[in-house]
């Protein structure tokens, strides 16, 4: 237990210098820099930022534990997952930073959708930044919910001290250093989850092969190796991968890229991490039950894993993984929200665009700080739900409130901004209402949301006033645009 307290807080100071090396780079920086880095980001840091800041705890903790309990019937989460992130790094990815970098520079999405109509009207900007606060303090409660879950394992600490302590480090190097520091912790991150996730299941299996697993085939529940389990959960299964069209704290990776080469490197890396990631996530649930048999609680089945097949350093760097997985999602969420309040609400309508770049960065960094302690109150409540829970009603909301209006955005020249706002209102109302209302039906609230949001989009702009020359112009040159 001593090594891997050491482990863990060599990790943490070293996550912390981070942040402290970009706030002595940064200073100076404007705006721009601390929310985007400057677009200069390169191709394995955007790549494996992307994907760390989406493969959260839960790909480690929430869905081994899902496959653990259910069976590989649930790994329709890994297939959607893996078949939306291909498709927004080939489809959404080229043409979402060509148009934000014609469309004034946007260093928001938010900023983004306002500026590809040449509006003034700043409704939109509202409305995305108030989803953005709400779903990104769920969604950061989850990862902080891990961290307190790994160390009260782990090292026997108290679960709610372990979050508090958790979202000290977060905030810290966050707060410091801004979307140079998150990405540069993110590449780290993701390098160090990809090699635990690796390494467990396959000397696992080796133990299991020679016969020390604790189950095997035959004694695990019936079905339990059947993928097609029934319609509805392949379909909320592929239901997840539309989410990836309207995530925020992710596709601002595709805008933070140098160039179009640069991104189709980034393609490359970026989708071949997330499927090995997605792979041997649902190799450690299916093998962590033949090893382990039945354990008391499932979402533990990594840390369980790992402990018992590795001496103490050895555990501790892998277990790492887990801090690696919820700070890199949290962060890069902490952030998310920080810039669509400061860039979207505070500057245009409270301060008038009389705010400076200074004033900017102190207002991001407050939202930062607020965000992540109600993020912790959340976590630490008994009845907030499972890790996996709480990350899947976030991102059922983002995916079917962004996710059809941007894609329509760049895709259909038609697209008005009274749709734009009619598709994030009506995606995010019906992801909403469908949870609170028909979850017992068992589809994913983000299915019938995104595809009535889309619906929405395309019959208000047919029913408003097309877009202006000005707005076309626009759109052509963003489509013909090249580096």
């Amino acid at each position: 237990m001593n090594s891997e307290i050491i482990v863990f807080i060599v990790y943490l100071v070293f996550m912390l210098g981070i942040g402290i090396f970009f706030f002595i780079r940064s200073k100076g920086g404007g705006e721009k820099s601390y929310f985007l880095g400057g677009r200069e980001m390169g191709p394995w840091v955007s790549a494996l930022s992307a994907g760390a800041s989406d493969m959260s705890a839960w790909v480690l903790m929430g869905l081994p534990a899902s496959i653990y309990a259910a069976g590989i019937g649930q790994a329709w989460i890994a297939i959607g997952l893996g078949i939306g992130y291909t498709l927004s790094w080939l489809v959404e990815a080229p043409r979402l930073r060509r148009f934000t970098i014609v469309a004034g520079d946007s260093i928001t999405i938010p900023q983004y959708l306002t500026n590809r109509f040449l509006s003034k009207n700043k409704a939109l900007q509202i409305i995305c930044a108030v989803i953005f606060l709400v779903a990104y303090t769920i969604y950061a409660a989850s990862s902080i919910k891990a961290c307190g879950t790994l160390f009260n394992t782990v090292i026997g600490m108290d679960a709610t001290v372990a979050m508090y302590l958790a979202a000290v480090i977060i905030i810290s190097y966050t707060f410091l250093g801004g979307f140079s520091a998150v990405c540069w912790t993110d590449f780290f991150q993701g390098m160090l989850m990809l090699g635990a996730l690796l390494v467990a299941p396959i000397f696992a299996m080796a133990l299991i092969q020679s016969g020390q697993g604790a189950a095997s085939a035959t004694t695990l529940p019936e079905n339990y190796w059947n993928l097609f389990t029934n319609w509805k959960d392949i379909l909320s299964g592929l239901g997840w991968g539309l989410g990836y069209f309207g995530m925020p704290h992710i596709i601002v990776r595709f805008m933070s890229l140098r160039s179009d080469k640069d991104l189709k490197k980034s393609a490359k890396i970026g989708i071949i991490w997330t499927v090995l990631i997605l792979v041997f996530s649902v190799a450690s649930g299916c093998i962590g039950h033949l090893l382990l048999g039945d354990i008391a609680d499932s979402s533990t089945v990594f840390i369980q894993m790992v402990r018992k097949m590795f001496p103490a350093l050895i555990s501790g760097v892998l277990l790492s993984a887990i801090l690696a997985a919820a700070m890199s999602t949290a962060d890069s969420q902490l952030l998310a929200s920080a810039s669509a309040f400061a860039s979207d609400v505070y500057k245009p309508i409270i301060r008038k665009d009389k705010a400076s770049d200074k004033e900017m960065l102190w207002a991001g960094r407050f939202v930062v700080l607020v965000i992540a302690v109600i993020a912790v109150l959340i976590a630490s409540n008994p009845n907030s739900g499972t890790i996996m829970g709480l990350v899947e009603n976030a991102w059922g909301v983002f995916g079917a409130a962004f996710g059809p209006t941007i894609m329509l955005s760049l895709f259909w020249k038609r697209l008005t901004f009274e749709g734009a706002v009619a598709g994030i209102v009506v995606g995010s109302g019906v992801d909403i209402l469908w949870l609170a209302f028909l979850s017992s039906v068992g589809i994913y609230e983000i299915v019938p949301g995104f595809i009535i949001g889309g619906i929405a989009a395309i019959v208000v702009s047919k029913c408003t006033k097309a877009p202006s020359a000005e707005v076309e112009q626009l759109f052509d040159t963003a489509v013909s645009s090249r580096d």
